[in-house]
């Protein structure tokens, strides 16, 4: 994970990035943390790493975890499908 070292995040307040709670203040930090993946140069290589290692909670390479769960599912959706005749 050489790529952290170029983080945006580096030196960040960990708990903006995990916010508990879905309303009012943990919105604000999701955004706030978007804020900084938005200017991160390493922002690919961490949504890659949090898709490949299942990372289910905080902001990651710009998103959050119900953005994750979409691209897993649409992923999974256009994946061939293996047909038997």
């Amino acid at each position: 994970m050489e790529w952290l070292r170029s983080a945006a995040c580096v030196g960040e307040d960990p708990e903006l990035f995990f916010p508990v709670g879905t309303t009012g203040p943990a919105l604000r930090d999701v955004a706030d943390a978007k804020r900084v993946c938005a200017r991160c140069p390493v922002t690919a290589q961490c949504l890659s790493f949090a898709l490949s290692s299942g990372q289910t909670s905080g902001v990651w390479g710009g998103t959050c975890e119900e953005e994750r769960d979409a691209l897993l599912r649409n992923t999974r959706d256009d994946s061939p499908r293996r047909t038997t005749v």
